[in-house]
């Protein structure tokens, strides 16, 4: 588990080289933003351990999109912590399904022509595979929400605000406490794909919408310096490093960069 450098305290980022989820620590309970992978468990319960909490002290399980690599731990965590998981309305038909893996909106383009360019994107499927990513569980009755909306029960009273682009029901969730913004990959610093790392939109074949992920960008404006702290809020990604204080540098830089 990883407190990020001078990043606000109480949040930790868990997960490997290629996936990130996170702890928020709040006075009423942890909350985790995404879910990681299945076999992510025994590093979850560790890292609970390691900050004197256990699963049971999870109270919310915040899903930034129904993509597998973020649902890994989310049934779990409702069936044996009690937790409650959320996600954007448009995305809960795919978390409920049998198969959430095989049931997101299709990508604008295949993985083909990419792994053709770079051969060592293979690793990203074969990791996914080998924790569990392409079986998570459903969670047939999440909490759902369907506009920017403070979630006054959750601890912390995150706000989720819609991004739609990379799936239809993508979202950042703001936690003004920590001046921190959870932006799932509505906005990375690393895609698998591509290999490109630095702040960037997924490129268009992990993205259902990229037309719609770019104009996102501008709702992710929008809360640059206004998370709760004093500067610019510090940005956690789905994918890649956190950027401390660096969301407005990261909206622009993705901006520029455009879609790939």
């Amino acid at each position: 588990m990883e407190q990020t450098p001078q990043g606000p305290p109480g949040v930790h980022r868990l997960g490997d080289s290629l996936v990130n989820f996170y702890v928020v620590e709040e006075p009423e309970g942890l909350v985790l933003v995404d879910a990681g992978l299945p076999r992510h468990w025994t590093m979850l319960v560790d890292a609970l351990t390691g900050l004197g909490a256990s699963v049971t002290d999870i109270r919310a399980v915040l899903l930034t999109h129904a993509h597998p690599d973020h649902l890994g731990l989310a049934a779990r965590l409702q069936r044996e912590a009690g937790a409650a998981v959320w996600i954007h309305r448009a995305d809960a038909p795919t978390l409920a399904a049998r198969n959430p893996a095989l049931a997101a909106p299709k990508s604008e383009r295949a993985m083909v022509p990419y792994l053709l360019r770079r051969p060592a994107a293979l690793a990203l499927p074969l990791h996914l595979a080998r924790q569990g990513g392409f079986r998570p569980t459903p969670v047939p009755r999440p909490g759902t929400f369907q506009s920017r909306l403070v979630l006054t029960g959750v601890p912390g009273a995150p706000e989720a605000v819609p991004l739609p682009g990379h799936t239809p029901g993508s979202v950042a969730y703001v936690f003004p406490g920590h001046g921190a913004v959870f932006t799932g990959d509505a906005l990375v610093t690393y895609d698998g794909l591509t290999g490109g790392r630095g702040p960037r939109l997924m490129c268009r074949g992990f993205s259902h919408d990229s037309a719609g992920a770019l104009a996102s960008l501008d709702r992710l404006s929008e809360l640059a310096g206004g998370a709760g702290q004093s500067g610019d809020p510090t940005l956690f990604p789905g994918h890649g490093e956190p950027m401390v204080h660096g969301l407005s540098e990261a909206v622009t830089r993705a901006r520029g960069l455009g879609v790939i």
